[in-house]
């Protein structure tokens, strides 16, 4: 049985399948920068709408809640419910800050 038969023959990469790797791997570098870059450039926007969302929750809670006591949103006393509101919040949010870090 000749030996040649028992080794493997393995061809070697010639230049057109390099040079189509090179195109591949090209090609995938660029669509990851434009998503990068793409990602970078909404950003602003992104954290725009997000503020904007959060605005009209709160609004919408302070609006509910108030509501429920018989305060109307033009009143002194709808202003005066919905700093309190925002007082709980914060009050909140400083818990919730001090049980992440251990504190609590």
């Amino acid at each position: 049985m000749p030996e040649s038969r028992s080794k493997a023959r393995f061809s070697q990469p010639t230049a057109d399948d390099t040079q189509r790797l090179g195109i591949a791997a090209a090609l995938v570098l660029a669509v990851v920068t434009a998503l990068g870059l793409h990602t970078l450039a909404s950003a602003p926007a992104i954290r725009e709408a997000a503020r904007a969302e959060l605005a009209r929750v709160i609004a919408d809670e302070d609006r509910d809640v108030c509501g429920q006591f018989g305060l109307r949103p033009e009143t002194s006393a709808f202003a005066a419910c919905s700093r309190e509101l925002a007082n709980i919040r914060r009050k909140q949010s400083d818990r919730d800050q001090a049980a992440a870090a251990g504190i609590l």
